[in-house]
């Protein structure tokens, strides 16, 4: 079973939302890019929010997050996979990345949004136990999966759910930054 690794975080000081996936499927580590497979809506999503199209260039689009407060990684840096599923993961071979160090370089993250089960499964087994207290007291939300694998919502519910999410996180952050 090939060791599959995940990519750096998208993050800056500003960040104060976390969208968290679990891995990278094969058509994002063959592009070394976050949620490259044309048929999830992650980019779709967050084009909604952001304002920065869907198509535009990967640089443009992690910019959008960044400017937004957002900041975007995995839970689990590397696993065993075959495959791009989820439920393929080897739970054994699952390492996860460094949340003690993404927290203390980034105080400002209150709201995690989880991109699926699997992405929030695996936090609170390999990573919420093992943060310091203080390190894991955040709100946390799980979202339907923007997957093309999550067939069982609709498009427009994924999207809605998620456009919803986004925007009332990003106005409570907007009003934290006036007040």
């Amino acid at each position: 079973m090939p060791r599959v690794q995940s990519f750096p975080a998208i993050a800056d000081a500003k960040a104060r939302i976390l969208i968290l996936g679990s891995m990278p499927g094969n058509a994002s580590l063959a592009a070394g890019q976050y949620y490259a497979h044309a048929q999830n809506l992650f980019w779709h999503i967050l084009a909604e929010v952001t304002g920065t199209a869907a198509a535009a260039p990967y640089a443009a689009r992690a910019r959008a997050l960044r400017s937004c407060g957002i900041a975007l990684w995995d839970v689990l840096e590397s696993c065993a996979r075959d495959g791009s599923l989820d439920s393929a993961i080897d739970e054994a071979s699952i390492n996860a990345n460094d949340f003690a160090s993404f927290y203390r370089l980034h105080p400002g993250i209150v709201q995690v949004f989880f991109n699926g089960a699997k992405a929030e499964a695996s936090y609170r087994r390999y990573v919420l136990p093992g943060l310091a207290p203080g390190l894991g007291s955040r709100t946390y939300r799980r979202l339907p999966s923007t997957s093309p694998a999550n067939a069982s919502m609709s498009r427009a519910y994924k999207q809605r759910v998620w456009t919803q999410a986004l925007r009332l996180a990003l106005t409570a952050h907007a009003r934290h930054k006036s007040a």
